[in-house]
C-alpha cells in the first residue's frame, strides 16, 4: 500500500486545506511561506526528583509510550548541580522526551484537543500566557490521568507532563491563532466572558 492512498490525519488535511488560507488573509500575509505551522511537538516530563527511582522513571516512560505511539529517549545531565544532587558523570536520567512530527504529531494533537482535555475537571480552557516569543507553546498537565489510552492502574503514580508546540513562522498572535483553530480552548480573559 502506498503512501498516497493512506488517510491524512484530520488536522493536517485541515491545515492544508483551509487553514493556510484563512491565516494568511486574516494575519494579513504577503506570502504563503509566512504561515505560522506546526513543526513538531515535544511532549517530556522532568525525573529528576525521582532520579533513584526506577519505578518512577518507568511508570513516565509508560506514560509517554501509550499516549504518542513512540518510544522516548531519556535525557541526561548537561551539568551537575549539586543543590538538585545532579551530577553530570552520573548517566541517571533527569528527564524523559519523545518528538512528534508529521502524521504522528497531528494525531496527537487531535486526541488532546477532543477527548484528553475536556476531561479535565473544572476545565476552563488553556492558559493564553505560556508563548516565547518565536510564539512557540508550552502546556503544563499536572496528571496523566487524563489520557485514556492509560488504564487506572497505569495511573495510580501520578505525574506530570510538558507539552511543546514548535511553530514554524510564530509569533504568539500567529501561533494562537493556529493553535485556535486547531481547536485548542483558549480561556477566556475576563474582558472576553460577557
Amino acid at each position: 500500500m502506498n503512501k498516497s492512498s493512506q488517510k491524512q490525519p484530520r488536522l493536517k488535511e485541515l491545515y492544508k486545506d483551509t487553514l493556510v488560507k484563512k491565516l494568511s488573509s486574516d494575519l494579513k500575509l504577503d506570502n504563503v511561506h509566512q504561515v505560522p505551522k506546526l513543526e513538531k511537538i515535544v511532549v517530556s516530563s522532568g525525573v529528576g526528583k525521582h532520579k533513584d527511582d526506577k519505578k518512577m522513571q518507568e511508570t513516565v516512560r509508560n506514560t509517554i509510550t501509550k499516549i504518542t505511539g513512540q518510544k522516548p529517549m531519556d535525557k541526561l545531565a548537561k551539568k551537575s548541580i549539586a543543590t538538585f544532587k545532579i551530577r553530570k558523570a552520573q548517566g541517571a536520567p533527569i528527564g524523559i522526551a519523545v518528538t512528534l512530527r508529521g502524521d504522528r504529531m497531528y494525531e496527537f494533537l487531535d486526541r488532546l484537543v477532543n477527548i484528553s482535555l475536556p476531561r479535565v475537571r473544572d476545565f476552563h480552557g488553556v492558559k493564553s500566557g505560556a508563548f516565547d516569543a518565536q510564539g512557540n507553546y508550552n502546556l503544563g498537565i499536572l496528571e496523566q490521568s487524563i489520557f485514556p489510552e492509560l488504564s487506572f492502574e497505569e495511573t495510580v503514580t501520578l505525574h506530570g507532563l510538558e507539552i511543546t508546540f514548535v511553530i514554524k513562522n510564530g509569533s504568539r498572535d500567529g501561533s494562537k491563532m493556529l493553535l485556535e483553530y486547531f481547536g485548542v480552548p483558549f480561556e477566556k480573559t475576563k474582558g472576553e466572558r460577557k
